[in-house]
């Protein structure tokens, strides 16, 4: 991944002023089998550090999670926000997300939390991509992402007309919005290998996302699942039994 000087990031800073961040936490990680927002990424938690990353980026983040979800600790100033219709998929996220920024903010980064190899840079080019448009998103292979993408604010009110219609596909919104289709080929220099992109599901995903990043995969019975207990999250791994 390039490396990005303080400097260069003060730059980023001034020219993102007006944009802040959404990060959506409140799927069920079924296949994952634990709480990906809790997962551990080497010092801290897969949603901390996502978090952290986006925070080189924008100042204004708001989490978006599930009604009565439990969130590891985050920065002073992040903002939560719960979804107002369950089970109701991204859009509801991106929704809520995009309501609970500060009046300042015109438009938000919107990325899922299970994204540890994010690239700042990657959501600053999309902020700047989408200039003149209400919503920007990049064309992989054919397909929309959805959550690597940016939306104004100005988009809300088609998103809760969708949303009462069960018109749930964030696809529906870019049929009804001003949008800019991203091309891979407009973000590789700042992420040569799309690492943003890579969102993990799978615990074989997420050992490899370790890897990648240069942290340690440990134990036998690797990667673990989450189990609830008074005070918090534990981890346990397939050898062991959960109480």
């Amino acid at each position: 991944m390039p490396s990005t000087s303080i400097v260069e990031l003060r730059m980023i800073r001034r020219r993102t002023s007006r944009f802040g961040a959404v990060v959506l936490c409140g799927g069920e990680s079924r296949r994952m089998g634990a709480a990906k927002a809790w997962l551990p990424f080497g010092p801290e938690y897969m949603l901390q550090r996502v978090v952290r990353l986006l925070g080189q980026v924008v100042d204004s983040i708001v989490v978006a999670a599930a009604a009565g979800q439990e969130l590891p600790d985050l920065p002073p100033g992040v903002l939560i926000a719960r979804d107002r219709r369950p089970d109701t998929g991204p859009l509801e996220g991106i929704g809520s997300g995009l309501a609970a920024l500060p009046p300042p903010v015109e438009a938000a980064y919107v990325t899922a939390c299970d994204v540890p190899l994010l690239v700042p840079e990657f959501a600053a080019r999309m902020i700047e991509l989408n200039d003149g448009y209400e919503a920007a998103v990049p064309v992989v292979d054919g397909r929309y992402q959805p959550l690597a993408a940016v939306y104004r604010r100005s988009v809300l009110a088609e998103v809760d007309r969708l949303l009462v219609r069960h018109r749930r596909r964030p696809v529906f919104l870019f049929r009804r919005v001003a949008t800019r289709f991203v091309q891979p080929a407009e973000l590789r220099d700042v992420d040569p290998r799309l690492m943003t992109f890579r969102n993990i599901n799978h615990p074989d995903e997420y050992c490899e996302a370790l890897r990648i990043a240069g942290l340690p995969v440990e134990g036998a019975g690797f990667p673990p699942r989450c189990a609830s207990f008074a005070g918090g999250q534990k981890w346990l791994s397939d050898r062991e039994t959960a109480p």
